[in-house]
């Protein structure tokens, strides 16, 4: 189990490679190992929120660092001076100049940080994007494996409480095709992120909670930071099952809407993450994210399931079709 514990770090910020991070699931879900590794890494998520502070990219006003480089320069040439014995004036002089060098190591610094903050908020981003890529893959490979054990990916029932798009996901749980609190769903740095602690129920913790706040609670947030496709109503009105079809251009999976169902607020860069039937998946900005169809919105302009099969539509988690 070391050796699994030695990986958790690596696991946690998505940079193992396949194979160790089937091994380290595998071990997550071990009856007897899991436990333990589980309260490990949710002490590693905790201990590493803070981090979620540099989430936004540093704006540089513009020629800053020509600015400061330009005052670095000018400063050390009105520096350099011959040393020689210094009169009480002089040394008062000496004095003075002494906050000229402090301010010249001062301006040094603040020049090194203008170059460099851009370069790791750049890095940053970038690590954050692929670590969004490999949990949507993981995703996917769980969701096309219900689907090709059962016809049919995870989908709600017509009607009722239960009927809600963030369903897939304790359905998944429930069938350990995803690990309830290893992070899957959640994006880096987002609300759900930062808070800590994040777990998917099962089916049966969902169920045995209806009818209280409990339920109300986990229903919203059950399907974490992705939403999922609200299907579509046949001409008798029913609303029909996921059907595993692979269409390359139907959204299965995308980032949750925000309130106004317009956009999702995951990504401060404007980014969204679409997962389709075939596997793939695309980050686009908001203009392209509309372009064919409203992903959030069906035909009529609603957040319900579409009114036909080739009507994507995403919803929240809490989001009833």
């Amino acid at each position: 189990m070391t050796a699994i514990r030695d990986h958790l770090v690596g696991y946690l910020m998505d940079a193992l490679e396949e194979g160790e991070v089937r091994e380290v699931e595998a071990a997550l879900a071990d009856p007897e190992s899991g436990p333990t590794l589980r309260r490990d890494l949710d002490t590693l998520r905790r201990a590493v929120h803070p981090l979620v502070a540099d989430r936004d990219p540093v704006t540089v006003p513009a020629g800053l660092a020509t600015r400061a480089i330009a005052f670095v320069q000018a400063q050390t040439r009105s520096a350099m001076v011959p040393l020689r014995p210094l009169s009480p004036a002089r040394d008062a002089a000496a004095r003075g100049r002494s906050w000229v060098d402090r301010a010249l190591l001062a301006a040094s610094a603040l020049a090194a940080c203008i170059l460099v903050v851009p370069l790791v908020a750049d890095a940053i981003t970038e690590s954050r994007a692929r670590r969004v890529e490999r949990r949507l893959q993981r995703l996917s490979a769980s969701i096309h494996g219900y689907g090709e054990s059962h016809g049919i990916y995870p989908s709600p029932p017509d009607s009722g409480p239960l009927s809600r798009a963030g369903l897939y996901a304790p359905t998944l749980v429930s069938e350990g095709r995803l690990l309830a609190a290893d992070g899957t769903l959640l994006v880096p740095g987002s609300e759900l992120d930062r808070r800590g602690g994040y777990r998917v129920p099962t089916l049966e913790e969902l169920k045995a909670a209806a009818g209280t706040p409990r339920f109300d609670e986990l229903v919203r947030e059950m399907g974490g930071d992705f939403g999922y496709t609200l299907g579509y109503r046949g001409r008798d009105g029913r609303l029909q099952a996921n059907r595993d079809l692979r269409r390359a251009h139907h959204p299965l999976v995308a980032d949750a809407p925000a309130w106004c169902s317009e956009k999702s607020d995951n990504h401060p860069d404007g980014y969204h993450y679409i997962l389709f039937e075939d596997g793939h998946f695309e980050r686009l900005l908001i203009d392209a994210v509309h372009r064919d169809d409203h992903l959030y919105r069906n035909h009529d302009g609603k957040v319900a399931a579409g009114v036909d099969e080739e009507d994507a539509v995403i919803g929240d988690s809490h989001h009833q079709p």
